[in-house]
């Protein structure tokens, strides 16, 4: 029996380098879990088109949008691990297991982390029309009028939500959510004025601050950003406090070494290129490349720190 077994485990090995060594010889899906348009879907893009030029194979972009960020992984779980299904997400991910009670996958059982895209900061954002000219007033402002003004939201428990929820439980203030299916509808409504403030990706934010059609009350990093040099962060208003996001690269569990490492290098490769940089940059995003292991032990210390902050707030979703 433990022939049999030896022999077993000697061909399994055997088919999966096989099946890595001609991966890949028809197109890839990307799964990205925002409408297009917005911060998450112009960075995937931008992944997609070095996986395609390293790869050889055209990557195809499928936005998953809906069901709090959660129906693009559920399709990577349910995906043959064969490296013709990727995911882009955010750190949503880490957060979706203490937020949900129930969810159709395992976020540690169902995928493999390839690696860290990019670290992103995340704007305090307001309409040119709300009086607010910095973190300062507008926390002011709340105060002075408990629930009557709102906030911009795609979606509930993901990281702009949260940090939403941080800083209002930090401050005491109450400011009432109006959701949108993405950060394209939420950006138009939030020009036009129909929201007043909402915290948004800085790659969503640069380009409208920069133009005038939005004002930047916060960035809520440790340090100003340079793509925001002008803005300052919310420690500067509320000293400590600080939030962020990340994306990342995750391949269904069972997914080959050999393409793990793949994939991993066709990143790293294309990270280390002034011209990816650069790009990364013009968004405000921190470029990042870690290895898998690297990425896969940032999460599981992640998953308990956002436990803590949606224990705090009191979220919850059936």
């Amino acid at each position: 029996m433990k022939r049999l077994g030896l022999a077993l485990a000697l061909v399994v090995a055997a088919l999966g380098t096989a099946q890595a060594q001609s991966y890949p010889n028809r197109p890839i899906r990307l799964f990205i879990p925002f409408a297009a348009g917005g911060a998450v879907d112009t960075i995937g893009r931008a992944l997609g088109q070095k996986l395609t030029e390293q790869l050889g194979q055209p990557v195809i972009v499928e936005n998953r949008a809906g069901a709090g960020g959660n129906l693009a992984p559920d399709a990577l779980a349910k995906s043959a691990p064969d490296g013709y299904s990727i995911l882009l997400t955010t750190n949503g991910l880490a957060i979706s297991p203490s937020l949900y009670k129930t969810l159709p996958f395992d976020v540690h059982k169902d995928f493999i982390p390839v690696t860290q895209v990019v670290q992103s900061q995340l704007v305090l954002a307001a309409s040119t029309k709300f009086e607010a000219k910095n973190a300062a007033e507008f926390i002011a402002l709340a105060k002075a009028k408990p629930g009557s003004l709102n906030y911009g939201s795609t979606g509930v428990g993901n990281p702009l939500q949260l940090t939403m929820e941080m800083l209002k439980s930090r401050t005491g203030i109450e400011v009432l959510a109006v959701p949108y299916r993405g950060d394209a509808p939420l950006n138009a409504a939030l020009i036009a004025g129909e929201v007043q403030v909402a915290v948004i990706p800085m790659a969503s934010s640069v380009p409208f601050i920069s133009a005038g059609t939005l004002k930047g009350l916060a960035v809520f990093g440790a340090k100003r950003a340079p793509a925001l040099a002008d803005v300052p962060t919310i420690g500067e208003t509320i000293p400590g406090f600080e939030s962020g996001s990340w994306l990342g690269l995750f391949v269904p569990a069972g997914t080959p070494r050999d393409i793990i490492n793949r994939l991993n290098a066709i990143w790293a490769k294309a990270a280390a290129t002034p011209e990816m940089r650069e790009k990364m940059a013009n968004t405000g995003s921190e470029i990042s490349a870690t290895t898998p292991e690297q990425f896969a032990a940032m999460i599981r210390t992640e998953v308990p720190q956002w436990r803590k902050v949606i224990t705090e707030a009191k979220l919850k979703i059936d």
